[in-house]
């Protein structure tokens, strides 16, 4: 029962995150049209059949069964519709047909426009509502390198403190992260790292981002915070043992610790009885600790990363949560091109890194649980992002290729044929198909081996 619930609230919330984008994407086109007096003959959130909706003077506004998309048909527009029909007679003062190239560019481009903006809105309001969390770098000294880990192969070692990522340093960790975007997308990519004294370069394999792909959790805040005990359960092995909230437990059966993920692995590989070698105040004991034999913890929590480190929690006033949730789209965005680039050049893995509708239910199911109500929006932001820059590119059924049609036209100053737009549409329609096809069960795929 419990997996079946998951799996209905990873749908619900998939379907949310993709109606608000679609909607605000057609709104944009069906906005701009109305401004320069075009006929709306439908605003559909999902593709045929239509399910139910309304009509409202000239437009059907309704919800088809196909959830994954949607469309605005305007008048006199060839567009996935097929629907030549309107070319039998003279163009009519409301249809698309009859504006101007620079109206139906606006028109075309209004959805992308709108997706941005989107993207815009919820960073500034993300920013504005709960500031921006920061850690001076300088606070955080060292963190634990799990083996065989993505950060492992790049030659990370327990213990370095990152100074700086392509040469720039790193001044504050923000927002819990270590690295933007847009600094670990871009090629080529250096970390740098102080170990022992010592100012060491990281060239990351040219694999990196299919590692990173196959294993997300790279440099997170939780590497470096330390194996010292934040609170006891009341009952549990640690609190039978008489661990207290400020101990810090420095050796597990002899072997040295000194991060949290470095004890967690301990314990969990750990025998039935371990013992505990604790440091408290000046003082070092050793405790026999049996971990719980099913989950393998004892019953101690993390300590308060914003007391440890010193979370600094910056504010921004409206203007100026403006100009950090553009500035934050901007960076998710050159970190996407970034990753298309290395995709189409074959610098990584297609496999690895192309994801379609079961890896975005998987991931926004995934951010919601770990952050709730802002890991959602910032996850729909960032898909945002994506579907602005995908229905951007010049392939015919997207927005990107009749803006492609319409630049011809401006230079030529003349309209390419009904028959070739037509020709090109389902072309296109064909590409689309067998491309969300492939993502599909690529997504099955990876899903099934990894």
């Amino acid at each position: 029962m419990e997996v079946i619930f998951s799996i209905l609230q990873t749908i619900i919330i998939f379907v949310a995150a993709i109606f608000v984008l679609v909607l605000v994407h057609e709104l944009g086109h069906f906005l701009a049209a109305k401004l320069f007096g075009m006929r709306v003959e439908r605003f559909s959130i999902g593709f045929p059949p239509r399910l139910f909706g309304v009509k409202k003077g000239d437009t059907d506004y309704c919800v088809s069964a196909l959830p994954l998309g949607g469309y605005v048909k305007i008048s006199g527009m060839v567009d996935e519709s097929m629907d030549d029909s309107f070319t039998a007679s003279e163009p009519k003062n409301y249809e698309y047909r009859s504006k101007p190239v620079w109206q139906r560019m606006i028109v075309i481009s209004a959805g992308v426009i709108f997706n941005m903006i989107l993207a815009y809105i919820i960073f500034a309001v993300i920013t504005f509502s709960h500031g921006v969390n920061q850690i001076p770098a300088e606070n955080i000294q060292g963190m634990y390198i799990p083996e065989n880990s993505t950060a492992e192969r790049v030659g990370f070692e327990t213990g370095d403190r990152i100074v700086a990522v392509n040469d720039k340093e790193i001044e504050f960790i923000r927002r819990g992260q270590f690295f933007s975007i847009s600094e670990i997308t871009s090629k080529p990519l250096t970390f740098t790292v102080e170990r022992n004294g010592e100012m060491v370069t990281l060239y990351p394999p040219d694999d990196f981002l299919d590692h990173l792909a196959r294993n997300p959790e790279f440099i997170e805040l939780q590497n470096a915070l330390p194996s010292k005990v934040g609170a006891v359960s009341d009952g549990s092995p640690a609190d039978k043992a008489g661990l207290m909230p400020e101990d810090e437990i420095i050796a597990i059966d002899g072997q040295e610790v000194g991060y949290w993920i470095q004890m967690v692995d301990k314990i969990q590989s750990g025998g039935d009885e371990m013992t505990f070698t604790i440091r408290r105040n000046s003082e070092v004991l050793d405790v026999a600790i049996a971990p719980d034999p099913e989950q393998r913890i004892i019953g101690i929590a993390i300590v308060d990363p914003h007391e440890y480190f010193g979370f600094e929690t910056i504010s921004f006033g409206f203007f100026s949560s403006i100009r950090e949730g553009i500035s934050q789209a901007h960076d998710t965005l050159l970190g996407i091109i970034n990753g298309f680039r290395q995709l189409l050049t074959g610098a990584i893995s297609i496999r690895e890194n192309l994801g379609g509708p079961v890896a975005i239910a998987s991931v926004t199911a995934d951010v919601t649980e770990r952050g709730g109500a802002l890991g959602f929006w910032n996850f729909t932001a960032f898909l945002s992002i994506t579907l602005a820059l995908m229905n951007i590119l010049p392939i015919p059924m997207l927005d990107g290729g009749h803006l492609m049609f319409l630049i011809y036209e401006a230079i030529t100053r003349r309209e390419p044929s009904v028959k070739v737009r037509m020709a090109l549409q389902q072309i296109g329609f064909i590409l689309l198909i067998g491309l969300m096809i492939f993502v599909t069960f690529n997504d099955i795929l990876r899903h099934v081996v990894n």
